[in-house]
């Protein structure tokens, strides 16, 4: 049974058209997106949340977008326990987070093992964005040496945590800076660059290419509409990049989605 017919009799039918069936959930606190015509009937629809989906202990109401470079939404408590603090796992790793200080996003697991497979041994990888680790986690653990770098001092205490909670500290390195000026404080090459970079944020790939050795590897993640993707090729391919791979990872607003290309530096 799925939220919008365990809420029958208790929102009216024509207010439950506007429901999402769906919701975020990290670790196990659950985030609602919740219209204002709802709004009277928000703990309502907290509360069923809470007593049917085994696992989540809090449940917020998403009250603004992501906002900032820092990627970061405010929430209002429906009901449970009280907070913003969780452990998130996924394929055997452990995240622990404060959603209101810390941009993550669940969806992006299969992502992060998907391209963690493609690192050998050895590699040295370059990881902007890095956020509190959960790319950072798996590639170390797959034998990469990862420099980590990630502008948010929040994000930094959690990523270096998160580190040493799943044992790959000696692997990775924690850079708290800006991606965008990377250029200035590494003199290094690196075999591979991964790139789970922000909304809006599509230009450091021109930071990033410098740091590569040719024919090394790139993981960029970019927000486009299904139309923008063509010239965007063709803009890589004009920096001197081959497209080994594109596939949409999720959508994250009408008609615009969350792409990854796979790019090889000739």
């Amino acid at each position: 049974m799925n939220l919008k017919d365990r809420l029958k009799g208790e929102v009216p039918d024509e207010l439950l058209e506007k429901l999402s069936n769906g919701f975020h959930v990290i670790g196990d606190i659950a985030m609602l997106q919740i219209a204002p015509e709802l709004e009277p009937y928000k703990e309502t629809i907290g509360q069923s949340v809470l007593t049917y989906c085994k696992g989540i202990r809090t449940v917020l109401c998403k009250r603004s977008k992501l906002d900032g470079e820092r990627r970061l939404a405010q929430f209002d408590h429906l009901c449970g326990r009280a907070g913003t603090l969780t452990v998130h796992r996924e394929f055997g790793f452990s995240y622990h987070l404060d959603l209101s200080k810390v941009f993550f996003n669940s969806r992006l697991g299969y992502e992060r093992m998907r391209v963690a497979e493609q690192v050998e041994p050895g590699e040295h990888v370059l990881l902007p964005f890095a956020g509190a680790g959960p790319f950072a986690v798996h590639l170390a653990a797959r034998g990469a040496h990862v420099l980590a770098l990630e502008k948010s001092r929040e994000a930094c205490l959690y990523l270096a945590e998160n580190i040493r909670r799943n044992g790959v500290e000696e692997m990775v390195e924690v850079i708290n800076g800006d991606a965008f000026r990377m250029s200035e404080f590494i003199r290094r090459d690196f075999d591979r660059a991964v790139l789970p970079a922000p909304y809006g944020a599509d230009g450091v790939i021109e930071a990033v290419l410098p740091l590569v050795r040719p024919g090394g590897r790139l993981h960029l993640y970019a927000f486009k509409k299904q139309h923008e993707i063509e010239p965007l090729e063709s803009e890589y391919e004009e920096l001197g990049l081959e497209v080994m791979l594109r596939r949409r990872c999720g959508n994250v607003a009408p008609a615009v989605s969350r792409w990854v290309f796979d790019l090889a530096k000739r």
